[in-house]
């Protein structure tokens, strides 16, 4: 006989509230792009409006005594109500700043048209739940103008965490990238070039199943095990592990060089996106005479308020809670409506004025440690600093400084910049002094610019280079730089 036994445990879990959410999701929000944000939000709750006028002076409660009287007497009214179905309200009230179940499926990139026609595919297809549903949506606007998934694993992740707060397996994520890898156009979906490749060249064979073509076999086996050697053009080695002629070898070759390495270059053609065709700085920095000023960019940020009007119906209820002994069934529905929707406005009037606190912080940071290139817009006066030290000095988790300087520019006086622009690690000089690896990245830039054509510098002569400038760096860490700032190596840069 089993016997059964209680025990009581203690167990921490975090989970995000709406609001958290909310604003998570709105400071990965540049300003290109708030403006639409917001007026899609009050698309889907009509308790939201622009304020087009000054409250100085109207003869009105004020927003928190509104908040305060209104609330609590309507808890009061549908508490009769909520005792025959508790779950009614709560679940709904605590869905998330008006958003609806389109809103939690939008992604966090999309490009317009190669997007829509990946969803279309989706739709046709058909997924074991709503889960996979979800992440296979985030996977899609995860992709960037080439088709492929740059964003690690751990990364969407998180996302889906922050974004939809769903917490999924990187064997999830890898099952559902299966099936969008299994899409058109062939390549979609890849995490690199082999892979997009590789994705192309399984999709024919599959097709030749019965009758396989021996260039594409080669190619395929190219590609999957001496993809190193392909990239270097390193043909005798080629020859000697496929054991194959000269003409086999290039057959092959011209298999893969028929292959589309971008696989949504259609789609992406020809278009230039909003902010392609300019700029539209988040945060302005101006030198009045010593003094740096920062404000925030504004213009796409309109004041919201709550519709006078709901605020007013809710007045009205609680009028009629008085008069009526019982108020009917559909009153306490609207009312429970009217709230929800109230309730949703506040939370995205409130996460956008956290958002506007949030980025300011963060940019006031980063304005007193990049003081020096403020005032001067010297490149090598960026100090070499790194999210986590933004985080110390503001108190905010290192998630959040992320988000905030993803995607963001500052206007100076020199230029508009990207804010990831002032992260980078340090490095000693000659001198002992710490030099930013941005600064160690520009002088690379230049001596690869300067450098003779028709004899490029290899990596160990740029190593040379630049402890010639007084930059004392390691080979490996010129390879990794040169990398980053996607120059080629030594003999794909060479001209005739």
């Amino acid at each position: 006989m089993v016997e059964m036994k209680q025990r009581l445990s203690q167990k921490m879990t975090q989970k995000l509230s709406p609001q958290q959410i909310q604003l998570m999701k709105l400071l990965q929000v540049p300003t290109y792009a708030l403006e639409q944000r917001i007026q899609e939000e009050m698309e889907v709750n009509p308790a939201l409006e622009e304020d087009m006028q000054p409250t100085e002076g109207l003869d009105e409660l004020s927003a928190e005594e509104e908040r305060s009287e209104d609330e609590f007497e309507l808890d009061d009214y549908l508490e009769e109500y909520m005792e025959d179905d508790p779950t009614t309200y709560r679940q709904s009230s605590t869905s998330g700043g008006g958003m609806t179940e389109e809103d939690r499926r939008k992604m966090a990139v999309a490009q317009d048209g190669f997007s829509e026609y990946l969803e279309e595919q989706l739709s046709m297809r058909r997924l074991k739940s709503e889960r996979k549903e979800t992440i296979a949506n985030q996977i899609i606007g995860s992709l960037d103008e080439d088709g492929y998934l740059r964003r690690e694993i751990f990364s969407i992740i998180d996302d889906l965490m922050f974004a939809q707060n769903i917490e999924v397996s990187e064997d999830e994520i890898r099952e559902v990238l299966d099936v969008i890898q299994g899409f058109d156009p062939p390549g979609v979906g890849a995490r690199s070039l082999q892979e997009c490749l590789l994705i192309q060249t399984n999709k024919r064979l599959r097709k030749m199943e019965s009758d396989p073509d021996p260039d594409w076999q080669r190619a395929h086996v190219i590609l999957e095990s001496y993809f190193d050697a392909f990239a270097k053009k390193h043909y005798s080695r080629l020859l000697k592990a496929l054991e194959c002629s000269e003409d086999e070898l290039k057959a092959s070759m011209e298999v893969i060089t028929s292959l589309n390495p971008r696989p949504a270059s259609a789609f992406s053609s020809g278009r230039a996106s909003l902010q392609d065709q300019y700029i539209i700085p988040d945060f302005i920095v101006e030198n009045k005479d010593g003094d740096l000023v920062l404000s925030l960019n504004s213009m796409n940020a309109p004041e919201l308020q709550v519709n006078r009007q709901y605020q007013q119906m809710l007045k009205t209820f609680k009028d009629q809670k008085s008069a009526d002994s019982k108020p009917q069934k559909e009153q306490k529905e609207a009312a429970m409506f009217i709230k929800q929707k109230i309730d949703s406005a506040r939370w995205f009037i409130d996460a956008i004025q956290q958002r506007q606190q949030t980025m300011y912080k963060t940019m006031y940071a980063i304005l007193q440690y990049q003081r020096e290139y403020f005032l001067t817009g010297d490149d090598g006066r960026i100090n070499p600093r790194i999210l986590k030290d933004i985080s110390a000095v503001t108190g905010l988790d290192i998630s959040t400084i992320s988000r905030v300087a993803s995607a963001k520019y500052v206007q100076t006086e020199f230029g508009t910049k990207l804010l990831k622009d002032f992260f980078s690690e340090s490095m000693q000089n000659a001198e002992g002094e710490e030099v930013s690896t941005l600064e160690i990245k520009n002088a690379l830039n230049l001596i690869v610019e300067k450098e003779n054509k028709q004899k490029p510098l290899s990596d160990q002569k740029l190593m040379k280079a630049l402890k010639e400038e007084g930059y004392n760096v390691a080979r490996r860490t010129v390879a990794k730089y040169r990398e980053q700032l996607s120059i080629p190596v030594a003999r794909l840069r060479k001209e005739l």
